[in-house]
């Protein structure tokens, strides 16, 4: 069973995706888990330099603990 491995409020780094060059990167503050889907894991986040929130997949970001 496919399992979310962050949590609401945890701190993130989002690295590059290689098949988007415009795609986010930096730092991202976990706003809440999003539904499994096609795509994997999910989460809404919010950027620690702007007030934007994006999508973001699992398999892109990492811990920063």
């Amino acid at each position: 069973m496919i399992k979310h491995k962050f949590r609401t409020g945890d701190r993130v780094r989002v690295l590059p995706d290689p098949s988007n060059s415009n795609g986010p990167t930096g730092l991202y503050t976990i706003l809440k888990a999003l539904p499994i889907a096609g795509r994997g894991c999910q989460y809404r986040a919010k950027g620690a330099t702007d007030s934007y929130e994006r999508v973001l997949d699992e398999s892109l970001i990492k811990s920063i603990d």
